[in-house]
């Protein structure tokens, strides 16, 4: 057995238990059932069932299929070169975006988007978790903070993610405590701030650091 292979088994339940909940809940499921919700947790748009296939195959199986690949076709090679804490990233990610579809389908399952506030909950772990990574992501064309400036220098893109690691991880902490104490509209509003605080910060410090660099040198 391949060493890639033998490391990914665990990961295998991962991502088929979203398929196995699907297949366990299908004849109980309308026909129609709800496909897109806005901010409010409202229900946008309802489709046929067929649709909700797509679920576990766009989260968990599309997501262990990018990390499978893309550092096979990494031009730079950098990817592999962070060993064990890529496969772990790949197992926190695959394993957060099986979460997310099982939810959804639960959600779509109960025709109601259950507390929203969970949702937010969860995507500030993911915040947390990647800021935890972030300082160890080598420079590549796939994972991470790719600004022009980021791409172009490799001490910029060490700075920026040692930074954005620590905002992100921050930003996670306080979303997971929002969501947990705040009442959710609010915490709709605290969660966009964050989120857009912790996008834009760090491709204006790269920018900043790349015309540093440019000066200095």
């Amino acid at each position: 057995m391949k060493p890639t292979l033998k490391k990914d088994l665990p990961l295998i339940p991962i991502i088929l238990l979203p398929f196995i909940y699907l297949a366990y809940i299908w004849n109980s499921l309308p026909q129609e059932v709800p496909l897109q919700w806005n901010i409010n947790g409202d229900i946008n748009t309802y489709g046929d069932k067929g649709m909700l296939i797509f679920i576990p195959i766009l989260l968990p199986l599309l997501m262990y299929l990018i990390f499978l690949i893309v550092p096979k076709i990494d031009p730079k090679n950098k990817l592999n070169a962070m060993g064990n804490k890529l496969q772990n990233m790949k197992i926190l990610l695959t394993l957060f975006m099986s979460l997310l579809a099982l939810f959804i389908l639960y959600s779509a399952k109960n025709e109601s988007l259950e507390n929203p506030n969970y949702l937010i909950l969860g995507i500030g772990v993911l915040f947390l978790i990647l800021g935890n990574y972030f300082k160890t992501i080598q420079p590549n064309y796939f994972i991470g903070i790719k600004t022009p400036w980021t791409l172009e220098s490799e001490s910029v893109w060490k700075k920026t993610h040692k930074m954005a690691g620590k905002m992100w991880f921050v930003g996670g902490f306080v979303i997971i405590l929002g969501s947990l104490v705040l009442s959710q509209q609010i915490n709709r509003t605290v969660f966009l701030i964050i989120t857009g605080i912790i996008t834009i910060i760090p491709i204006l410090f790269s920018y900043f650091e790349y015309k540093k660099e440019k000066q200095t040198a």
